[in-house]
């Protein structure tokens, strides 16, 4: 199996049990405020992390041309989204909500397609779609439907179109670090979030609060991002936010493992078919002639077929490792999904 797919479902599986693990903790704090101390417990671990691995502060690495893609992830996924997603909280049921939030993975689909020309044939467009059925079917509401405006669902959709975009803007900085740009990340959406439970009254809670809160943020948040965006390096777009929306359902079966919950027919319907969407892109095998146009980037990598260069400095053979690297033209055919070296054109 490639490594990135157990890297999506990594991301998944702490973002799913981020929200029973906060439940557990006991956090009584808004939900607004909950959401921006998670967001800033996994930015500032992620820097703390940064900082012991590099020994020291250092560049983030990301090449000039990076820096809008980087910078407009960070508008669309920690600006708007969650302020979008904010106010229709307010105008909208919880489950309806829930519901809702399922968008967000058909929406990065769609757009890693339409826009982005990533590939994606039927079997992986099957897949898709029983993963996100199972999402809906466990948070579908189970008791009796309540009116709203269409002001609060729309809100939510433009939240979820935010993420959308988000996720397929960090995909064209995904090989640059990844501790960098989630730290980055975390950081803005955990201000915007705070600085909107501020203005709507909240207030910090004490400390035995926030330690546990940054804790499970930093895990549920942050090391999930990180994880993310490695998927995104390896898999793609699609593919990962498709892993990446069984989070509801690992977040269903902590639940169960944590607090006890029952378990229902519906949790077992949803378990079902993400299953099966699961194991359809699992079998996928994308093989064709393909054609590498010249390239120049830096990330971690080995000298394999697609890394056979010189260096410019004194190298003492250690791999993996990181620097600027130029990728010749080449022409072959092998397996592949659309990775930082596989994005053309079918």
């Amino acid at each position: 199996m490639n490594t990135s797919v157990f890297y999506a479902l990594g991301a998944a599986a702490l973002f799913g049990a981020s929200t029973p693990l906060a439940k557990a903790l006991g956090v009584g704090v808004s939900p607004v405020l909950l959401a921006g101390l998670l967001y800033l417990g996994s930015g500032l671990g992620l820097i703390v992390v940064r900082l012991i691995r590099d020994r020291g502060w250092q560049a983030s690495g990301l090449q000039p041309r990076e820096w809008p893609w980087l910078i407009g992830a960070i508008v669309f996924g920690g600006v708007l989204g969650p302020v979008a997603l904010m106010y229709g909280l307010t105008r909208t049921s919880a489950a309806s909500a829930s519901l809702m939030l399922n968008l967000e993975s058909v929406l990065t689909a769609v757009l890693a397609w339409l826009v982005f020309k990533e590939n994606a044939d039927r079997r992986i467009v099957l897949g898709m779609l029983a993963i996100v059925a199972g999402g809906v079917i466990l948070a579908w509401p189970q008791g009796p439907a309540q009116a709203h405006s269409w002001i609060g669902p729309l809100a939510i959709a433009l939240a979820c179109a935010c993420w959308a975009i988000d996720n397929n803007l960090t995909r064209n900085v995904s090989a640059s670090d990844a501790l960098f740009i989630a730290a980055t990340k975390g950081l803005a959406a955990g201000s915007v979030n705070c600085i909107i439970a501020g203005v709507l009254g909240a207030k910090l809670p004490g400390i035995a609060t926030l330690l546990p809160t940054f804790t499970v943020g930093f895990l549920g948040y942050g090391i999930s991002l990180v994880l993310f965006v490695l998927a995104l390096r390896g898999l793609g777009t699609a593919r990962t936010g498709a892993y990446f929306s069984t989070a509801p359902f690992l977040g269903a079966a902590m639940a169960i493992l944590i607090l006890g919950e029952p378990v229902s027919l519906t949790f077992g319907i949803a378990a079902l078919l993400m299953a099966v969407g699961v194991s359809i892109h699992l079998l996928e095998n994308h093989t064709h002639e393909h054609q590498h146009a010249p390239l120049i980037h830096s990330h971690r990598h080995v000298h394999d077929e697609h890394h056979q260069h010189e260096h410019a400095f004194e190298w003492d053979g250690t791999e993996p490792h990181s620097h600027e690297h130029q990728h010749l033209p080449i022409r072959h055919s092998h397996p592949h999904f659309p990775d930082i070296h596989h994005r053309h054109r079918h």
